[in-house]
């Protein structure tokens, strides 16, 4: 049986059996085998630290032959090793201790690294390898994962934007008629406050520590009081292209990563957003979705086309956001100089992220399947002339028409009114000429202010940001 066939069968989380093949892209980054890679690499990179750039005299720099073993042990990782090390792990009930002893299994295997066996993990504390392999986890996930489609949701909606720039609708505040904007600056609305959030994300510093079990470098010092290890561990966390976090108990006290999560869940905040007002301009008729061959709205009714991308969308950025503010406000916290309630919450990491890949992925389907109803739109329009109260009462302001606003509350709060009453009405004031064949040019569709304007300027302001 096909590995995601059985898996949609028999996984407890949808993340890894029906939704598998959209989480794909987290399996080798945010799964146990992926957590392992990243403490190998970590411990690798920490133990080629100590022979190539630090003061130890007991060790010497590595041969070629030793660091192309060093090297394949990073690269050629597998669910092999993976598994060897669980197998350590049974016998130990320490998650890093047995990575620690599977590298001195291999390393041993080489007869120029037999010597320097002693020097892998060498005066670390277990929460000195598994933060940076969550800082290098974290790396990965925003820059091959979730930065791609938050850029591609962006770029998508700006290139919708520019299309209907010119399409004239109705706005609705409060869910009742308002003045008219366009459809392309209403998703320019949107495309803006994800660029802000992108930029930010992408801003987020990824803090790390390698400072031993209280951060204060007891045991380094202990064995090699000359040696400058404030100095070895900053260049150590930047040659992990991270950064690096000088003051931290035992843990890194994860404030960076609350950043991390927030902006995260400020996204798909925005995203929930135009997911629920997507469907509700889907359910006014102005847009039509594309059928699909074969696909089924209902099991009863065969007419229904249903909004279900949007609509899965949201739900999955419900799950997400639900977890990233309990990271967020969790993660920060640990009692004195550490206790172990991150440690469980830190393995969820991926769930969360899973969750926002899945929403992104739907969001961007829907969107593929729209087409604006110009028609539907159009006559929306057309039926709500009393929209044009507010430009012809700020005129009659411009012209000192004492009581304007009032004016055109009594004509039009409630009634139901027609462009011929608007032309009647404009015809009864004192105002120059020139004002009036102003207000008598204006229409529904016509006053929709600099929305066109503006939504041609999106990628100059966007751009800004940057």
């Amino acid at each position: 049986m096909p590995l995601e066939s059985s898996a949609s069968l028999t996984s407890i989380s949808p993340l890894d059996g029906r939704y598998y093949k959209k989480t794909l892209a987290l399996t080798t980054i945010c799964s146990e085998l992926g957590l392992m890679r990243y403490r190998v690499q970590v411990e690798i990179a920490w133990f080629i630290m100590f022979c190539e750039h630090s003061e130890i005299p007991e060790l010497t720099p590595l041969t070629s032959s030793e660091k192309k073993f060093l090297e394949a042990l990073i690269a050629n990782f597998s669910i092999s090793d993976a598994q060897e090390i669980k197998n350590i792990e049974a016998t130990t009930n320490h998650d890093l201790k047995a990575v620690e002893y599977y590298l001195k299994k291999h390393f041993s295997q080489h007869p120029e690294l037999v010597s320097k066996i002693e020097f892998i993990h060498f005066a670390c504390t277990s929460e000195d390898i598994n933060n940076i392999a969550y800082a290098l986890m974290l790396k990965d996930c925003r820059d091959i994962v979730l930065l791609p489609l938050m850029q591609q949701l962006y770029s998508t909606l700006s290139h919708l934007a520019q299309n209907y720039k010119s399409i004239s609708m109705l706005a609705r505040t409060h869910g009742q008629p308002a003045s008219p904007t366009t459809l392309g600056k209403e998703i320019a609305n949107v495309c803006y406050r994800f660029k802000r959030q992108i930029e930010q994300f992408k801003s987020i510093p990824i803090l790390a520590k390698i400072n031993g079990a209280v951060g204060n470098f007891n045991a380094h010092l202990s064995a090699y009081p000359e040696i400058n290890w404030t100095k070895t561990a900053e260049l150590f966390i930047h040659s992990l292209d991270l950064e690096w976090n000088p003051f931290t108990i035992q843990i890194e006290p994860h404030d960076a990563l609350a950043e991390y999560l927030h902006v995260l869940l400020r996204f798909n905040t925005i995203l929930l957003d135009l997911n629920r007002d997507l469907w509700g301009y889907i359910s006014i008729g102005y847009f039509q979705q594309k059928t699909l061959e074969g696909e089924i709205g209902s099991s009863t009714m065969p007419h229904k086309i249903n909004p279900i991308d949007f609509e899965n969308s949201e739900g999955n950025l419900g799950l997400a956001n639900s977890l990233l503010s309990h990271f967020a406000e969790k993660l920060p916290i640990s009692r004195f100089q550490r206790d172990l309630t991150d440690s469980t919450v830190l393995r969820n990491l991926g769930t969360a992220i899973g969750y926002c890949l899945i929403a992104y992925q739907s969001t961007l389907k829907g969107l593929s399947l729209l087409t604006p109803n110009i028609e539907n739109i159009r006559q929306d329009l057309d039926q709500q002339w009393a929209v044009l109260a507010e430009p012809i009462q700020t005129v009659m302001r411009r012209y000192a028409i004492m009581n304007a606003y009032e004016k055109l509350k009594a004509l039009t709060r409630g009634q139901h009114i027609n462009q011929q009453d608007i032309q009647n009405f404009i015809e009864t004031l004192a105002i120059p000429e020139s004002a009036k064949s102003y207000l008598r040019a204006l229409t529904p569709a016509s006053y929709v202010g600099n929305a066109i304007h503006m939504t041609e300027q999106l990628e100059k302001y966007c751009s800004l940001l940057e």
